[in-house]
C-alpha cells in the first residue's frame, strides 16, 4: 500500500518558517508571537552549568539527506518527497567514514533522514561503518520497507550488517498514527514490523536491535516512558504479535512544522510555557548534545539534530567536515536557545527517549 502524503514540505510552500534564522525569531518573542518565556541561556547558567560543556565525542549522527516518503505533520527536519536536491554526496560519506576511523571514541554512527534509506549510497555506507567495528543505527520510518520492491530486502540488509534499528510508531492504533503520519502509515508500518520481527528483530537472543519511538500527537508532554513501553509491548504482542525491545518517548520541540502546527492551532503560548515550567535540572548532565556530533547533508557540524535544523553551527572553529578538527571540537561550549526547553522537560528527551 502506499503512502498518501498529507502536503508539501514548508520549504516547496515557501513558508517562512522553513528558515532557522526566522524559527528562532519566533521563539524568542521577535516575531508573529510577542510573549517571551525565560532564557534558557540564564535558567542553565543560573545553575552553574553555563557555559554547557560537551564530553568525548561518542555518537556521530549524520542527517544523510532531507528525501523522506512520508510527510509528517510534526515532522521537525521538514523531510519529503519534495526535497531530493538535499541528499548527502558520497564524497561527503567518504569523509565522514575517514572521521569516524580517525576518532577512537566514537562507537555509535547514528543515520537519520528524511528516510535515510532513500539515499543512493546508504547501503554501502552502511557497509563500510560495520567493516570499521561500529555500532550502525538506523532512523527506519518502517514505511519505506514498504514503498517499493527496491525496498522490501531491508529487513534482511539491516540482519547482515546488525544494523540497530529505531523506528517511529505514534501510537497502536490507526487513527492516531495516521492522522500525525498520513493515511495508510499505520498499516504500513506493521506489516514492516512483522517482516523485521521474521528475520529476528525484536526477538530474545538474535542480538538484533528494534526499538520503537513515541512522541506525542498533539501540544502535550509524554506520558512515562515505563509505562508507554508496557502498553505499547501488550497491544501490539496481542494485536498483531510484534515484539520490540524498547520503546523511547521523545517531546516534540517547538521546530520547523511542530512550531507550525503550534502556531496554527493557536498552542504555542501554553505548549512553552509547559516545556519551561516542566524544566528538570537533573536531565542536563544526560543531554545527547553533550556526547554527538550532527552532520548535515552539507558536511556541516551542530552540537544536535534540532540545531541543526535552526542552523545552529557548533561553536568552534571547525564548522564542517572539510576541516574537522577534534581538538577543536573537545570541550567546545554547546549552542543553547529557547528550543532547548524541550529536551529537559520533566524526565527530558533525546534521541534514546527519556534521560532522568
Amino acid at each position: 500500500m502506499g503512502v498518501k502524503q498529507k502536503g508539501k514540505s514548508l520549504k516547496s510552500r515557501g513558508d517562512d518558517l522553513s528558515s532557522g534564522f526566522f524559527q528562532l525569531n519566533v521563539l524568542n518573542g521577535k516575531d508573529i508571537i510577542d510573549v517571551k518565556f525565560p532564557k534558557f541561556t540564564e535558567k542553565v547558567g543560573n545553575l552553574g552549568y553555563a557555559p554547557l560543556k560537551t564530553t568525548p565525542m561518542e555518537i556521530f549522527q549524520l542527517n544523510i539527506g532531507k528525501l523522506c516518503n512520508q510527510t509528517c505533520s510534526h515532522c521537525h527536519v521538514d523531510a519529503g518527497p519534495d526535497r531530493k536536491v538535499e541528499n548527502m554526496s558520497k564524497a561527503t560519506l567518504e569523509r565522514c567514514l575517514e572521521i569516524i576511523a580517525s576518532v577512537p571514541t566514537i562507537h555509535t554512527v547514528d543515520i537519520t533522514g528524511g528516510a535515510p534509506e532513500m539515499n543512493a549510497h546508504f547501503r554501502w555506507f552502511v557497509e563500510e561503518v560495520t567493516k570499521l567495528g561500529k555500532t550502525v543505527m538506523n532512523r527506519c520510518n518502517l514505511t519505506i520497507i514498504m514503498a517499493n520492491k527496491k525496498y522490501h530486502d531491508l529487513p534482511q540488509f539491516f540482519k547482515d550488517n546488525k544494523v540497530h534499528i529505531v523506528s517511529s510508531l505514534p501510537y497502536f492504533s490507526k487513527k492516531r498514527t495516521d492522522s500525525q503520519r498520513g493515511d495508510g502509515v499505520f498499516e504500513d508500518s506493521i506489516e514492516a514490523l512483522k517482516r523485521l520481527n521474521a528475520v529476528g528483530y525484536g526477538k530474545e537472543g538474535t542480538g538484533l536491535k528494534l526499538d520503537l519511538v513515541y512522541n506525542p500527537s498533539g501540544a502535550f508532554l509524554p506520558a512515562s516512558q515505563e509505562t508507554l513501553q508496557a502498553e505499547f509491548k501488550r497491544q501490539l504482542k496481542r494485536k498483531f504479535d510484534i515484539e520490540f525491545n524498547s520503546l523511547f518517548a521523545i517531546t516534540n520541540l517547538p521546530v520547523s512544522r511542530f512550531l507550525d502546527y503550534l502556531l496554527e492551532s493557536g498552542n504555542y503560548e501554553d505548549y512553552m510555557g509547559e516545556l519551561v515550567n516542566a524544566f528538570n535540572p537533573s536531565t542536563i548532565m544526560g543531554l545527547m548534545c553533550r556526547n554527538t556530533i550532527s552532520v548535515s547533508w552539507e558536511g556541516y557540524l551542530y552540537d544536535c539534530d534540532f540545531n541543526q535544523m535552526l542552523d545552529l553551527k557548533v561553536a568552534s572553529t571547525s564548522q564542517h567536515i572539510d576541516n574537522f578538527d577534534i581538538e577543536a571540537l573537545k570541550d567546545r561550549s554547546i549552542v543553547l536557545n529557547q528550543h532547548c526547553y524541550g529536551c529537559t522537560a520533566g524526565a527530558g528527551s533525546s534521541c534514546g527517549g527519556e534521560i532522568a
